[in-house]
């Protein structure tokens, strides 16, 4: 666990200087989730690309969906459907109190609540943030919540 948090520490200070001055998650087009449907993650728990012909702008970013159907619960009720933490990594957010990107793939829906993580290669080694998160999900929510406040 030291080596994940060591490497992890070191991805924060080199990538995150630009990062942190964003609202919401999103790539240079302005799409946040990397134009994964969020609405997708509730309705079959799986990560799906949505589709720039159905889109939609919430919090200054566009959201992408697979379909009509989609859009539709997104715009009926978008604060339901948006991740957690602007769509930023929880547990960057929980541990180090930093804003980092994620991998659309990696996400939990806990309580009614989408949460991303980052899981990627640093420096040759996997990191995959979700599993820390799960080993003490209810501690991490909690700090993660308080955290938040500050890095909003």
């Amino acid at each position: 666990m030291n080596t994940i948090k060591l490497t992890f520490a070191v991805l924060l200070l080199i990538g995150c200087s630009s990062i942190s001055a964003q609202d919401v998650f999103k790539n240079a087009n302005n799409v946040a989730n990397n134009g994964y449907d969020v609405v997708n993650y509730f309705n079959t728990n799986t990560a799906a690309r949505g589709s720039k012909d159905f889109s939609a702008v919430q919090n200054g970013a566009t959201y992408y969906f697979m379909n009509a159907a989609n859009l539709e619960s997104f715009k009926s009720n978008p604060d339901s459907y948006l991740p957690q933490f602007d769509g930023y990594c929880a547990f960057a957010v929980a541990k180090m109190n930093q804003k980092v990107p994620v991998d659309p793939n990696t996400f939990r829906i806990d309580d009614g609540k989408l949460y991303l993580f980052f899981n990627d290669y640093w420096e040759g080694k996997p990191i995959n943030t979700i599993v820390p998160w799960l080993n003490n999900e209810a501690a991490m929510e909690k700090m993660a919540a308080e955290n938040w406040k500050i890095l909003q």
